[in-house]
């Protein structure tokens, strides 16, 4: 019995500490360039998408008016549910095998000595608490998940009986890999206090667990957040220099566009003697990211197959990818990071593509040749030529 006291306790504790490190060790991957936390909307995951199943095993514990404290009983926890977003899931399970109970009192319990098999069956409605108040992030170490639970109780000894329980719990998840998470599990169960069959009473009793084990995340294990566009910043009313200037180009290209318009006639007046061999020429392409991220969103990959299925798979050209990041944000080292992590990004993805990798240059321009002057979130951006 001491034995098992002890295990709890450094369960709880264990759980505790823990969560006050974690805590405050968590990186900020999920900020925007002014520190806020980002958050939703998210993508709706399909079926399949988040789900997880949960197996482990502990302790189970009775207490309430009629019964002393009693800690000993082998618990057994296996569960499965699914994330439906980053902060609200649902799960069902199992719990029990052992449990204990000793009165307080000189009432002649129908259980032999006080043993009894528990057989718990329960939903839970799962809150991320951490994802919800630092914002999602796919690696996080540790979660703290409260929930809520409502399920049926079976005990069994000489004599046997079924009641509805509710209660709550605290569930801890540590992070060991993209498919594999430990979990500490702590639950209070209230039910009614006949249900130990001590003597016929209207009050209610508490069945106590501490579990530890392992979750299993099956399917797509992630969310993406639907991607934002860009506006673009028109600078109005316009100045009369800028008016002027608009003017003068206006009146250039209507210029150019006679001209044009005049050597077509002509070309199409000649009789041709030669016979041209169509040359395929990569044209430039640029591709935006979010800030402080190299991560492609679904918008930018679409843009980029295109580029890749009608401009670099008909040529043998090669291109040079140009990494570039805002100076308006961040430093000096962050930006050549960035703008380097976006380039390599699209390399990679070229590759990934069947673009043969000695066909590509990659150049690190950081924040040192801007290519606009606003709206400066377009600095953000790759550039193939």
């Amino acid at each position: 019995m001491k034995g098992i006291k002890t295990i709890l306790g450094a369960l709880a504790v264990a759980s505790l500490f823990t969560f006050s490190f974690s805590a405050s060790a968590q990186e900020n991957g999920n900020r925007d360039e002014n520190g806020n936390v980002v958050r939703g909307s998210y993508e709706t995951n399909k079926f399949w998408d988040n789900w997880f199943i949960g197996a482990g095993a502990g302790v189970n514990a009775t207490m309430g008016s009629n019964v002393k404290f009693n800690l000993g009983g082998l618990a057994v926890d296996v569960n499965a549910g699914k994330w439906f977003t980053p902060t609200l899931g649902l799960r069902v399970g199992y719990r029990g095998i052992k449990n204990a109970v000793e009165p307080k009192t000189g009432y002649v319990t129908a259980i032999q000595d006080g043993e009894f098999n528990q057989h718990y069956f329960h939903a839970d409605v799962l809150w991320n608490m951490l994802e919800s108040i630092d914002g999602y992030k796919e690696t996080r170490f540790y979660n703290l998940i409260p929930y809520a639970q409502f399920g049926v109780l079976n005990l069994t000894g000489n004599t046997s009986d079924e009641e509805f329980g509710s209660g709550v719990g605290l569930l801890n998840t540590f992070r060991l890999g993209e498919r594999l998470d430990l979990f500490v599990d702590v639950n209070a169960v209230i039910a009614r206090e006949a249900i130990y069959k001590i003597n016929d009473t209207k009050k209610y009793a508490g069945l106590l667990s501490a579990t530890a084990g392992l979750i299993f995340n099956l399917g797509r294990t992630n969310f993406d957040r639907h991607s934002s566009v860009t506006p673009v910043v028109v600078p109005l009313p316009f100045t009369l220099d800028q008016y002027n200037a608009l003017q003068d180009r206006v009146n250039a290209l209507e210029a150019e566009n006679a001209a044009l318009k005049n050597e077509i006639a002509e070309l199409k007046a000649k009789t041709p003697d030669v016979v041209y061999k169509d040359v395929q020429v990569a044209s430039p392409a640029t591709l935006y990211f979010d800030s402080n991220s190299s991560k492609l969103s679904v918008r930018e990959k679409a843009h980029l197959d295109y580029y890749i299925e009608n401009i670099l798979a008909k040529t043998e050209n090669k291109v040079t990818v140009y990494g570039h990041a805002d100076k308006k944000t961040g430093t000096e080292a962050v930006n050549n990071r960035i703008a380097g992590k976006r380039a390599e990004t699209v390399k990679n993805y070229l590759v990934s593509k069947g673009i043969d990798e000695s066909r590509i240059e990659v150049v690190n321009e950081g924040a040192n040749n801007n290519l606009f002057d606003t709206p400066f979130q377009l600095n953000r951006c790759v550039v193939i030529k």
